[in-house]
């Protein structure tokens, strides 16, 4: 079955400035994150506001991506929803339409036991077909609900078609025991952008980027070098990441990823989904005059 690795972006959902979905602004942000060198699309996650959009909007996100990527790169399709009815039902358009897998974050808000926990995901598993390999998703800083590593082996068991996490808390200790699952052959991701080379140093698969939907390049070098092994060049590029990273993310990443895509052109306007807020005028003219002096188009060491 097939697994990510190295540079994944949850690509950002363009919206139009009534707030409906910028088809068209999506369609050529696939083809810029595409062409940045990275290894992998996951649409409708965290950086996506997946929790923000309707089961009909996420389904044609997922179809207009599966289209673009057109089998050039991975497409995992994140569907975990607020209910375990939508969950299943967006896994198994998922698999209908063509993606190559899917990512299911924990259920939200409400705190779970780790049998219920164990409950969802083996239902999730099972609805799609014993070949379609699903990630689980745990961001239990923004979800409240976590996955241990021991909740994670009894998945796996159950459903051969889990085959990995994607682990959203800078805990290197939880990754390296998430890596021990299923006898070692279990696929790990980190969400933290910083620990990219770190994770893949001790025996992970690469990185969740929300940043890479900016600057994927920067992302494509540092799994270069990882896949050769040359660790040192790979944090070289890392620690110029970090700092970029660190102005992205400052007040709202989400937000900031957008006014810097508007600004290259690649989607029409910055919008984001209410609740959440735009940057003011004054924040996004500090963003991109900052981002401007650090050169961030250019890969450098």
């Amino acid at each position: 079955m097939k697994r990510l690795c190295g540079t994944v972006v949850p690509v950002i959902t363009p919206l139009t400035g009534v707030g409906a979905i910028d088809e068209e602004s999506l369609a050529r942000l696939l083809e810029h994150v595409i062409r940045s060198g990275v290894q992998g699309i996951f649409p409708c996650g965290t950086t996506g506001e997946m929790m923000y959009l309707s089961v009909e909007e996420r389904k044609r996100i997922a179809e207009i991506t599966v289209q673009a990527a057109h089998g050039r790169i991975p497409v995992f399709i994140q569907t975990g929803a607020w209910n375990l009815k939508d969950t299943i039902a967006l896994s198994r358009h998922a698999e209908e339409i063509g993606a190559d897998g899917i990512g299911v974050v924990t259920p939200a808000f409400y705190k779970l036991s780790d049998a219920a926990l164990l409950d969802f995901y083996v239902t999730v598993a099972h609805s799609v077909s014993e070949d379609f390999p699903v990630y689980l998703y745990a961001i239990p800083q923004n979800a409240v609900n976590d996955l241990t590593p021991s909740v994670c082996e009894e998945i796996a068991k159950r459903c051969p078609n889990v085959v990995g996490v994607k682990y959203s808390y800078p805990d290197i200790s939880r990754m390296q025991k998430l890596m021990l699952v299923n006898g070692g052959n279990f696929s790990v991701l980190t969400g933290p952008d910083h620990l990219f080379t770190a994770v893949c140093a001790i025996g992970g698969d690469g990185v969740v980027s929300g940043n890479a939907n900016v600057i994927g390049a920067h992302y494509a070098a540092i799994w270069e070098e990882i896949r050769k092994k040359n660790f040192e060049q790979a944090m070289a590029y890392q620690r110029r990441t970090n700092v970029l990273n660190d102005i992205l993310c400052e007040v709202n990443a989400i937000a900031a990823f957008k006014v810097m895509l508007r600004e290259e052109g690649v989607i029409r306007t910055s919008a984001v989904r209410r609740p959440m807020e735009n940057l003011t005028a004054q924040q996004e003219k500090k963003l991109i005059e900052r981002m401007e002096r650090m050169n961030y188009r250019k890969v450098l060491v």
